[in-house]
């Protein structure tokens, strides 16, 4: 039994089980789609692409008992369908430069402003970024702006004559085509109920994670938070909500997060400086509708 139980980590066999529990969820969503009201599509839809997104950031870090390319190619269809995995892979790599964590311009993740960018914005794009600060704006809009991001960067890119980000969109838009394909000639699901009933939630829900999980600070170990929750959510992130945990131990296997937690939660504690909540309620109730923080960072 012992030597059974090891082999089942060393397979890694809670990622696999966990990659074949998505796909094979989302195909269930797809074609009996007919059958589901859009008011159970949305949660449904959206958890199961939040959790691809999920699956996603394991595949950058951890994964380890199989070769880059598998797991890479595990996790790339674009059921997401907004940005293509080898974007996200190459930003979050440089986001888990921990010394730059926060900082506009060098954090690819970040929702602050650098200050002499702040005094150029209008009234009005202030007050939404503002809003955006709140859990409400974040999951309403949020979505929007990270398109609206991701298209001004590759835009950007393009008018400079940087052209090396071409084929990864072309590969992208390819997975896409087929996607849709299947999704309305194979199982007569519209477009559009796609995209708004599930495409579009995926991504709200993949942000709520991010909400909380930095903040200015003077240490890099300060920035990070905690976010205890229930198995619904930590599953969901993969237990990415240990985000203190993460940071400090990238390659960590997602399902021996909490436990590491747990034996060590004093230490973890004392090097993030006590950013810790007790769950997504507790976020929601104190910042629902009032900014986490100014978009502005104090030291940039």
């Amino acid at each position: 039994m012992e030597l059974l139980q090891r082999k089942f980590w060393q397979w890694e066999s809670p990622t696999w089980l966990v990659a074949i529990a998505i796909y094979g969820s989302w195909l269930a969503l797809v074609w009996f789609h007919a059958y589901i009201p859009w008011w159970l599509m949305i949660p449904l839809g959206g958890y199961i692409l939040a959790w691809h997104f999920s699956l996603q950031h394991e595949a950058i870090h951890g994964w380890l008992g199989i070769p880059t390319w598998l797991r890479y190619a595990i996790v790339w269809p674009p059921i997401g369908a907004w940005f293509p995995f080898e974007l996200y892979r190459r930003s979050h790599r440089i986001h888990h430069r921990n010394t730059h964590l926060t900082y506009p311009g060098e954090d690819t993740e970040t929702y602050y402003q650098k200050q002499s960018d702040w005094a150029t914005f209008s009234p009005l794009w202030r007050g939404i970024l503002i809003a955006h600060q709140t859990l409400l704006g974040r999951l309403l809009i949020g979505p929007i702006l990270r398109v609206r991001k991701q298209i001004l960067v590759e835009y950007r890119k393009l008018r400079s004559g940087n052209f090396s980000d071409v084929p990864i969109w072309v590969r992208h838009f390819a997975g896409v085509t087929v996607m849709f394909w299947f999704i309305t000639q194979v199982a007569d699901m519209r477009w559009y109920e796609y995209v708004f009933l599930v495409a579009y939630p995926g991504l709200s829900l993949s942000l709520l994670r991010a909400f909380i999980e930095h903040r200015a600070g003077e240490r890099p170990g300060h920035r990070v938070a905690i976010v205890e929750s229930n198995v619904f959510w930590s599953v969901l992130f993969l237990y990415n909500n240990f985000h203190s945990v993460h940071h400090l131990f990238p390659s960590m296997p997602w399902y021996q997060i909490q436990s590491y937690y747990e034996e060590h939660k004093g230490e973890v504690l004392r090097h993030n400086q006590n950013f810790w909540f007790r769950g997504y309620w507790e976020i929601s109730r104190r910042w629902l509708v009032i900014p986490v923080f100014l978009p502005v960072h104090p030291a940039r």
